[in-house]
């Protein structure tokens, strides 16, 4: 029998991408509970959720909570043996999550990813994500064709799902504690991979099921909400845990320097380094926390993550 499964789906306005992400799963050809939790969203979301979409549980958080607390909360609230995370500007392919449920006949698994493309569907949008030896988080096979899924052979090698598409197992995430509710937005699901790994749990990725991503379509992209939210939790990321004290440190800084210092060049704004800083001081005092060795790519080198960097804010400018 296929596990039981919950599809959360945090929101803040974007009332147009929720409809389409919902209607997708109004036709998966496995039968689910969708819990849509909104962050105060500035639209009528709610208004219509209840009107469109009554099946459909909804939380009200009040209050732009973020994406980890919103997720939290909607994971509390459902049931399901798996949690199937989706990103509202997401629309699935129909068997996209009775695809993601048959990776955990493995007990092994963990996690599970779902390979997301762009729109139109000749770019990869995301496959995964894999860290480096200073752990910043890279998007496997990004703007790559459909087709390098083929090639892939796993290099770069998979960590986790992408948050935009993921899914866990429910004893997984209540295991490790599920996302860090100090991540507002962005290394959330870089931080909850890790720990999965730590913990002994594997992650796997599925070529077969699909969907498209729009992506950044709450905060816009290379935005400088967004630059700061992503410089927080690398700052966060570093600190806690302990990355500039091993034997990266070195490079990890060297690294900081160069991608704010050329931040700082293109946006003619202190974003990126404002949001390290703050990531920085939210991780004082607290645990540290362990990566495996084996969970970070020795293939992505110094230069290979200084390309792969660049690659991604091209793309998304």
């Amino acid at each position: 029998m296929s596990p039981t499964v919950d599809v959360v789906i945090p929101v803040y306005g974007g009332w147009e991408h929720t409809e389409r992400c919902l209607a997708s799963l109004a036709a998966q050809t496995l039968p689910h509970r969708t819990i849509v939790v909104d962050n105060a969203s500035p639209d009528d979301t709610v208004a219509h959720l209840r009107a469109q979409f009554p099946d459909a549980g909804v939380i009200e958080m009040g209050e732009n909570a973020g994406f980890a607390r919103a997720v939290n909360a909607g994971v509390a609230a459902s049931e399901g043996e798996l949690v199937v995370l989706l990103n509202n500007d997401v629309t699935c392919e129909p068997d996209l999550l009775e695809r993601l449920a048959g990776a955990f006949a493995d007990a092994r698994v963990g996690s599970a990813a779902a390979l997301l493309l762009r729109p139109g569907g000749e770019q990869i949008d995301a496959f995964g994500i894999a860290t480096d030896a200073t752990l910043a988080c890279f998007v496997r096979l990004q703007a790559q064709p459909p087709e390098a899924v083929a090639r892939l052979d796993g290099v770069p090698e998979l960590l986790g799902p992408h948050g935009a598409a993921a899914a866990y197992r429910r004893s997984a995430l209540s295991a490790v504690g599920g996302f860090d509710e100090r991540l507002f937005m962005y290394a959330e699901d870089l931080d909850l991979a890790l720990r999965l790994r730590a913990a002994g749990w594997e992650s796997v990725a599925l070529a077969d099921a699909r969907g498209v991503h729009e992506g950044a379509a709450t905060v816009g992209k290379q935005s400088a909400a967004q630059r700061e939210r992503g410089g927080f939790g690398r700052g966060y990321v570093l600190r806690r845990y302990g990355v500039l004290r091993g034997r990266a440190g070195l490079r990890a800084l060297v690294t900081e320097l160069v991608v704010v210092a050329g931040d700082l060049a293109i946006s003619r704004d202190a974003a990126a380094l404002r949001g390290r800083l703050a990531g920085w001081r939210a991780a004082r005092g607290l645990p540290r926390r362990r990566a495996p060795q084996a969970a970070r790519d020795s293939a992505i080198g110094f230069r290979e993550s200084l390309r792969l960097r660049r690659r991604s804010y091209a793309i998304d400018r």
